[in-house]
């Protein structure tokens, strides 16, 4: 049996700003990405997020991304390697403390948003977050975009990764996500979601924008919990999976499990 985790990116709500469905999707969803405070979340929402994954059992990740809440940490921003490492510890700090608090285990981590896609490509970056994890701790996994610089900074790092693929995004042919500024970024059809991560776990390919097929490997499902269509999404999707014979589990397992 396939094995693939569901992630959500969670704990987004900060002060009297509400984001995402948290409490709705989380049932459907085997790991969380919590924000730590930079780009989105507050103390409060992030202790109150840990304990909901704890009272459901979901694994429990740090989404750590770039100080900028107006922009909500897409934004590009011109920061160095250092700078962007420190970024990264500071924030695995502040959830690790409410995860030490709460008695459960913090498991991966994965950066948000513009973080996310620039080092994706910028390997000097890759490699001052995945050595900002290490430090912190070696047991933490770097999750990432399949056949990123993240992958390979965390290969190099002696970190674990496990590889990301996105229901809702679609790719350019170097395997990159289309920028959500493109027309066609975002696949919004929910059978045709289901269809390419059924693909992408089974086969290893996705579609590109342009219509080329891009080797992807599927560890991880992204799920984003904001949209208006988020809980039904989630549903069909861990549905189908069981449908098609896919377990559904935390990046850990999944990990674990190519490795046997």
């Amino acid at each position: 049996m396939k094995k693939v985790d569901l992630n959500c990116d969670l704990g987004e709500s900060f002060g009297n700003y509400i984001c995402g469905m948290d409490d709705k999707v989380i049932p459907y969803i085997s790991s969380a990405n919590v924000a730590c405070g930079f780009h989105a979340s507050d103390p409060s929402v992030m202790s109150e997020t840990v304990k909901m994954c704890k009272d459901m059992s979901v694994s429990i990740g740090a989404h750590p991304g770039y100080a900028d809440l107006v922009g909500f940490g897409r934004r590009n921003m011109n920061v160095s390697p250092k700078e962007v490492k420190v970024m990264v510890q500071y924030q695995l700090g502040a959830l690790s403390a409410f995860c030490k608090a709460n008695g459960v285990e913090l498991s991966h981590v994965k950066p948000h948003g513009a973080m996310y896609n620039m080092a994706g490509k910028d390997m000097k970056l890759a490699e001052a977050i995945a050595e900002g994890i290490y430090e912190v701790d070696p047991d933490l996994i770097l999750l990432g975009l399949s056949g990123s610089c993240l992958i390979d900074a965390a290969e190099q790092t002696g970190l674990k990764s496990a590889s990301e693929v996105f229901a809702d995004r679609a790719y350019e042919e170097d395997g990159s996500l289309v920028a959500r500024t493109k027309p066609g970024a975002m696949i919004t059809d929910e059978d045709e979601a289901i269809k390419r991560v059924i693909e992408m776990i089974k086969s290893g390919t996705v579609t590109s924008i342009t219509g080329k097929p891009v080797e992807v490997k599927a560890d991880s499902i992204c799920l984003h919990g904001d949209g208006p269509k988020a809980v039904a999404f989630a549903e069909k999707i861990s549905k189908r999976l069981i449908e098609e014979n896919i377990e559904i589990c935390p990046i850990k397992e999944v990990i674990e499990s190519g490795e046997d």
